[in-house]
């Protein structure tokens, strides 16, 4: 009876509610009746907030439902859901949390809660010990401001909400500045904020210190800031462990080779072949660093600095992992600014030894950090560090074709790292007996021969090509020195191929004219003796033209083309095809004439622009060829096998007078003279095993 009469109105609220969406104005008496109820309910929860009241939330979520039917009834009801979570935030039952976060988050889909209001709330509850709470705000806080700001940005509440923010991050409690920070992160990632503001919020957490302790707060904090300059998905810390549970397709495969074919087990193996493509993709994923964020810091020289000071200062007091995340920060930095911390390279220096854990990352930051403006006395602690640690007799030939890798990498951004002695020094290693050394070597030479070939000892600096002609690089360049052009070199080519082009037309003319003439003409033409005429005028070579053989000429050309039009895209690809191929082109002074080199031999460095990251492969090459490879063995077998006869079986092969096998023998024998060997299959007794056994571990002890 009493289950009866919880099914009727009022009592029923989902179907109330359903009611009242129909026809509000008829249901309205009880609409108040269960407002009056939801009063009453409050006051009563209020002297006990802790626990928890089924009646409550069902009413919370039945008013939260029908608000739009009586705006004016419950004008304050939102106020009131924010009273109580404001109040009672930490010591709410989790579930009448969630409720009441629930039923704010659907009147806020409904428009009738103003979004800043609510995600400061919001904002507030992170400092709840509640993980699924924290995690479904989260979504809903990044949800929300991504739908407000889709159609256009909504100034005010971004600038109210990133000040907001930048007061969370400072926070004493670690886990709601935590929890801030990841919502501005993932704001960013999403496009939603990606101006400099949010930029700047987030770098002030790389050095934040902690309130309770005056310490870095690098357990929090810090690495999560870090990874964000890095490019690093922060998503990927979180996850767990499960999928090295997951079978690959190699066991899925093998079981079913072996168990009963069934159309669960080619179920599991398609599902196995699907996630390892998946786990393909996202290995051959090309690795994007987006430097934009770097690109917004307000003061970048500061920002290095503070991180330099923090790196000094705590390097032996935290985890390794933060620092080599304070390290490859800094020499992004650094690379990308062109900055001046010069404390940087002696502390990083302590780390380039071969037994150091993590040391190739640790020369590519080196390299990282090397710009052309850093003098050469305050690069040098790296320089002497790889020189002494990695490139000696003592070390094995993988260390030191990485320490000249290394070194490689350094002098490509900034040359003058080296001086002529120990230029010429490394140089030696050109002949060493190790493949990867030697290539190594001649990578380091190859490079300065491009940049300053009078470093090079005379005989390693190589015949001068015709780039290298043209940009006048015989007189070495000293340190700070522009080198300023007042025209683009290898512009010659716009006007080479605008020569081509109207040649070109003027020969497509000619050639129309005289299919018109010749369909015009009569027959007695084909009576001729045979002789054709001929255009010679695609006998030249369009990439040589030939008013312009002089660099002189050249360059008054260069600048006539610069100073007279202005290039595009395609223009300036052409200009650099054409000064590609001048670098592999050979230049004799004596007959100033063109040398060709072999088309397949690779370009200067010096070409390319700077990056701003250096590729961690360019240090791990190491050339290196194995002494007996596929080719090299098999060749070996194929030349054992010279001369012999075919696998297969021996019978009939054999001659006449020879024996027979013992296997072959024993089939003739019989029965009487095999007997003895049959007892050796009869299945011993209990007491006969316990013998064995007992004779088998004295031997044995003996």
């Amino acid at each position: 009876m009493s289950n009866r009469q919880s099914n009727q109105l009022p009592n029923n609220l989902p179907q109330l509610q359903n009611l009242i969406k129909r026809d509000a104005e008829s249901y309205k008496d009880e609409f108040l009746q269960q407002y009056r109820h939801f009063e009453s309910t409050v006051q009563v929860f209020e002297l006990n907030p802790g626990d928890y009241n089924k009646s409550l939330d069902e009413q919370v979520m039945f008013l939260a439902q029908v608000t739009k039917c009586y705006p004016e009834d419950l004008s304050s009801y939102p106020q009131k859901l924010i009273g109580i979570l404001s109040k009672h935030s930490t010591v709410l039952h989790p579930e009448m949390r969630m409720s009441l976060c629930k039923a704010l988050i659907l009147l806020r889909h409904k428009e009738i809660v103003a979004p800043a209001d609510l995600l400061q709330l919001f904002f507030e509850l992170f400092k709840c010990q509640d993980k699924s709470l924290r995690s479904f705000l989260r979504d809903h806080i990044v949800t929300d401001l991504k739908n407000t700001n889709a159609k256009h940005k909504d100034v005010k509440l971004n600038s109210s909400m990133q000040n907001f923010m930048f007061k969370m991050i400072n926070d004493s409690h670690h886990v709601a500045a935590k929890m801030a920070l990841k919502v501005m992160i993932e704001l960013y990632k999403k496009n939603v904020w990606n101006d400099a503001k949010t930029v700047n919020v987030i770098a002030s957490a790389c050095y934040r210190i902690n309130e309770n302790t005056g310490k870095l707060d690098v357990t929090k904090l810090t690495p999560m800031a870090l990874r964000f300059f890095l490019g690093a998905d922060e998503e990927e810390d979180d996850k767990d462990d499960d999928d090295n549970d997951v079978p690959t397709v190699k066991d899925v495969k093998m079981a079913n080779k072996f168990n009963k074919k069934t159309k669960k087990r080619a179920k599991q193996l398609d599902n196995a072949k699907k996630a390892h493509k998946k786990n393909v993709k996202k290995v051959r994923k090309v690795d994007s660093f987006n430097f934009s964020a770097l690109h917004l810091i307000h003061d970048p020289q500061k920002f290095a600095e503070e991180l330099c000071k923090l790196y000094m200062k705590e390097g032996g007091k935290q985890k390794f992992e933060v620092t080599i995340l304070f390290a490859d920060l800094i020499s992004r930095l650094i690379g990308t600014h062109q900055l001046f911390v010069l404390n940087y390279y002696k502390k990083i220096a302590d780390y380039l030894r071969p037994h150091q854990k993590e040391v190739i990352p640790m020369l590519q930051y080196a390299a990282q950090a090397a710009h052309e403006l850093i003098p050469h006395d305050d690069i040098q602690p790296v320089v002497s560090a790889i020189a002494n640690n990695f490139i000696t007799e003592r070390n094995n030939s993988e260390v030191i074709a990485i320490g000249l890798n290394a070194m490689r990498e350094i002098c490509k951004r900034c040359p003058f790292a080296l001086d002529e002695t120990l230029l010429r020094d490394l140089a030696e290693y050109k002949t060493y007996k190790d493949k990867a050394v030697m290539m190594a070597a001649r990578s380091l030479i190859g490079l300065y021969r491009s940049t300053q070939p009078e470093l090079l000892h005379k005989k390693d600096r190589g015949r001068p090509t015709e780039a290298m002609v043209e940009d006048n690089n015989s007189a070495m360049k000293q340190y700070g020195e522009a080198d300023a052009k007042d025209f683009i070199p290898g512009a010659e080519v716009i006007e080479a191929e605008m020569d081509q082009d109207k040649l070109e037309k003027e020969n497509n003319g000619q050639k129309s004219k005289k299919r018109k003439r010749a369909d015009s003409e009569s027959d007695s033409d084909e009576s001729n003796d045979g002789w054709e005429n001929v255009d010679h005028s695609g006998d030249e070579n369009p990439d040589e033209p030939q008013d312009a053989t002089s660099l002189e000429e050249r360059k008054a050309k260069a600048m006539e083309v610069t100073s007279s039009r202005i290039l595009t895209d395609a223009d300036f690809k052409r200009i650099e095809a054409a000064q590609l191929k001048k670098q592999v082109q050979g230049f004799s002074k004596s007959r100033n004439k063109k040398r060709r080199l072999e088309e397949d031999k690779p370009a200067a460095n010096n070409s390319k622009p700077r990056d701003e990251l250096v590729d961690l492969a360019n240090i791990e090459m190491i050339h290196k060829k194995r002494k007996h490879d596929k080719e090299a063995r098999l060749a070996t077998v194929m030349a054992g096998r010279e001369d012999r006869e075919k696998f297969g079986q021996r019978k009939g092969k054999m001659s006449e007078h020879a024996s027979t096998t013992n296997k072959d023998k024993a089939k003739q024998k019989n029965f009487m003279m095999m007997k003895h060997k049959l007892r050796k299959k009869v299945k011993k007794s209990f007491v006969d095993k316990q013998r064995t056994l007992r004779k088998t571990l004295k031997s044995q002890y003996k």
